[in-house]
């Protein structure tokens, strides 16, 4: 699944990219094959696609599988120049040697001129004096001391690179000039670049974009935290919202505005004004950014972003079905949910909400909340709901008219409006709490209105 630190690092490279005239270079890194299916891929592609990198936007996806020879070949270049070296240490070997002090790789293997064998891993040789000094354009110019670094492997005894060594050669095959990342890879980048300098060329711009932390400000995880940004357009999340979410983690439009049209974000956006301090994901502030962006649609485009809940049909392409609607579905009418639209889309954060606050006109009969009843059917509910009945039958049906009747039904008993109309609230859509009632009940009509309220009236 895509995380939505990476869907965040994507629309900043991919903005920086279009705002210099650059391109943004999409590259799958598939060395690790149990991490690797093509579903996946796809997967990737189509969440970015989500979010407004349209794939007629960028290069690729590129392989890193393919370029195994290029890495081969840096890597032994690295050791016929003598900046590399193999080692047949062990972790246990090294642990042992350094006991508690253990620090990291101590350099044992640096002069016994080993050459390549079965199990030796080829190690870079870092310098042991002087500073690497990164050119960020997040975090300023952070240095650190070579004599600090560890020798760090570059290729396995299988020949094949490890993950710094492939990433530097495919930078520089594709022509590299600007990465945009997470803080997390700061670490590696010393080690990078130290590999771009061996290999005769001159390391990319950096960026290292703050890390994205949950309420507790941990590093949001895969195994604790929800982080995929396909799990949040399943629920109803629009793209547009969560997009601008994304863009403010770290960074903020000017005059302190967040919801801002998509424009705006690619005008304004600097990442030298990206704050480096960690960005916390606020899943209730997404939550309210949603239902901002839901009550802005026009009416047409609620219809139409609610219609794979009603329906069962996916949310996007690429995307399984959403849960099946609790109706049948020939009891869907679209005319009738185009009527009780405009009522809900002021109602609701996600778009998988429409589903509740709709469902008692698609279903046979209301839905059971055991808890809503117990609440609403007090004594005297059964005298109120023959009173509503009576006056159903003759009241002209508009919901003006049916609000009038139900107030002087509850005026007659001493009830205002909000306690007259609770029990037929329940009685009709099986809930507490919805869209306006009246309006409802003139789309459900009248006929199915007093058939549910007689057949409450006979429970009671």
């Amino acid at each position: 699944m895509f995380h939505v630190g990476g869907a965040r690092s994507a629309l900043q490279n991919w903005i920086y990219a279009r705002q210099h005239g650059g391109v943004f270079v999409l590259r799958i890194e598939d060395t690790d094959v149990a991490r690797n299916r093509p579903e996946w891929t796809e997967g990737i592609l189509d969440a970015l696609a989500w979010i407004g990198i349209a794939r007629d936007t960028y290069e690729g996806p590129y392989f890193q599988s393919t370029y195994a020879e290029q890495h081969c070949a840096a890597a032994h270049q690295l050791y016929t120049s003598g900046r590399a070296y193999y080692c047949d240490c062990t972790r246990e070997m090294i642990q042992e040697r350094a006991g508690a002090q253990f620090r990291g790789y101590d350099g044992f293997c640096r002069d016994r001129s080993l050459g390549p064998g079965e199990g030796r891993a080829l190690r870079f040789r870092t310098p042991d004096e002087g500073e690497t000094r990164v050119v960020d354009l997040v975090r300023g110019e952070p240095t650190f001391d070579n004599r600090l670094i560890e020798d760090f492997v570059i290729a396995r005894a299988d020949g094949s690179a490890v993950f710094l060594l492939a990433n530097v050669v495919d930078d520089m095959t594709m022509g590299i000039t600007h990465v945009i990342r997470a803080e997390e890879h700061l670490p590696n980048t010393p080690k990078q670049q130290l590999l771009w300098d061996a290999l005769g060329r001159t390391p990319p711009i950096w960026a290292h974009v703050p890390v994205v932390v949950n309420e507790k400000r941990q590093k949001l995880s895969k195994r604790r935290d929800k982080v995929a940004l396909e799990q949040y357009r399943d629920e109803g999340y629009l793209a547009d919202a969560m997009r601008n979410y994304l863009m403010l983690l770290g960074w903020a439009p000017a005059n302190d505005r967040e919801i801002v049209p998509w424009s705006v974000i690619e005008d304004e956006f600097r990442i030298e004004d990206v704050n480096p301090s960690p960005a916390f994901f606020d899943e209730k502030k997404l939550r309210a950014f949603n239902g901002e962006y839901i009550r802005a649609l026009p009416p047409a485009a609620f219809v139409e972003a609610c219609t794979p809940w009603l329906t069962g049909t996916p949310v996007a392409p690429g995307t399984t079905d959403v849960p099946a609607p609790p109706w049948p579905a020939a009891n869907f009418d679209p005319k009738v949910f185009e009527a009780l639209a405009p009522h809900a889309q002021t109602r609701i954060a996600l778009l998988s909400e429409i589903v509740p606050n709709v469902d008692f006109a698609f279903l046979d009969e209301p839905p059971t909340d055991e808890a809503a009843w117990a609440k609403a059917m007090k004594e005297g509910s059964a005298d109120l709901l023959d009173a509503a009945i009576a006056a159903f039958e003759s009241a002209s049906w508009e919901a003006e008219t049916l609000k009038s009747a139900l107030e002087a039904v509850g005026a007659e008993r001493g009830l205002k409006l909000g306690k007259a109309q609770a029990p037929v609230r329940v009685a009709v859509t099986g809930r507490s709490v919805g869209l306006p009632l009246f309006e409802s009940l003139e789309v459900l009509g009248r006929e199915r209105t007093l058939s549910r309220l007689r057949a409450a009236r006979a429970r009671l």
